[in-house]
């Protein structure tokens, strides 16, 4: 099969087109440029093939996927920068590309969604990721949407980040409501996930959640990683007043004056108030995914970054 894939050079997005290759399915990649080391390892690596172009601009996509049968759309964000809004990402960007979908002729569509969106959701990010779903399923073509919940592995942002601080720190730092579960999945089962509903057919027209085996509160998450580090940490539960005052100021100074995502933002908070979990046995029955428990799915490669 030829696939086209979206968000190709972004933490799913590489290990999404590793696994395709894998199948023995040709790839092409959408890349706004080609020069960047992580569009030269699709290439040389995986033999990939590469359209310039970016979500954002329609014309850009012209012939994007002309020749493809189908669609992996990754392409999402967590935090805003400049134009690159929750709107502009979310809605415009699939629109741009289920567009492009269509006149290329490409029936399969795989979409990227995530655990926790639905409607009247209380975050803008849940909200839009919502509204792009309505989009793939009123598009005419064979979808499918998969919801995530947190993506974990070697280059996240997340489980490394406070693992980062467990080294650093004689303290860490809980957000959010101290209730709130997560249901941690690898980024190999999400993958697993995408290129396996390629070839069934059973999965057209299907949402899907990809969950891991555990709902943990945040706090047992910092306990899975201090467990694995072995080491001990004081945590502190960040009053939900402060925390809104942090992401204030973190988004006045990274979105308006240095131009950069902000490491915590309000809408954030808001997503981290509420459960992040769901039903993953579906997914997992009909591709056959084992995820595993957190602490034995990070313990690779957070002691080999020790």
């Amino acid at each position: 099969m030829k696939v086209l894939v979206t968000g190709a050079t972004g933490f799913v997005g590489r290990e999404v087109v590793r696994q395709v290759h894998e199948a023995g399915h040709s790839i092409r990649i959408l890349a706004r440029t080609r020069n960047s080391s992580r569009v030269h390892e699709a290439i040389s690596r995986y033999g990939a093939e590469v359209h310039p172009g970016d979500v954002l601009d329609a014309a850009s996509l012209d012939g994007a996927i002309n020749g493809m049968e189908a669609v992996i759309h990754l392409v999402g964000i967590i935090a805003e920068v400049g134009e690159s809004t929750f709107e502009e990402v979310h809605m415009h960007g699939t629109g741009n590309i289920v567009m492009a979908a269509q006149q290329g002729r490409a029936r399969r569509f795989v979409h990227m969604s995530a655990l926790g969106t639905r409607p009247n959701a209380a975050s803008r990010y849940h909200q839009t990721k919502w509204a792009a779903e309505e989009l793939v399923r009123h598009s005419g073509l064979d979808f499918t949407v998969f919801r995530p919940s947190l993506i974990y592995g070697p280059q996240d942002q997340f489980i490394n980040l406070f693992a980062r601080i467990i080294r650093l720190s004689p303290v860490v730092p809980l957000i959010g409501s101290p209730r709130a579960r997560f249901q941690p999945v690898s980024v190999e089962a999400v993958a697993a996930a995408f290129v396996g509903s390629l070839g069934e057919p059973r999965s057209i027209g299907q949402t899907y959640d990809l969950c891991g085996p555990e709902a943990l509160t945040l706090s047992e998450v910092v306990d899975q990683i201090m467990g694995v580090l072995q080491r001990r940490r004081l945590k502190f539960q960040v009053p939900l007043g402060l925390a809104r005052c942090q992401a204030m100021l973190m988004e006045f100074t990274f979105r308006r004056l240095l131009r950069k995502a902000s490491p915590l933002s309000r809408d954030q908070l808001l997503m981290l108030q509420e459960d992040n979990v769901g039903n993953p046995r579906p997914a997992n029955e009909l591709f056959g995914l084992k995820p595993l428990p957190l602490r034995e799915g990070i313990a690779g490669y957070l002691m080999r970054d020790a």
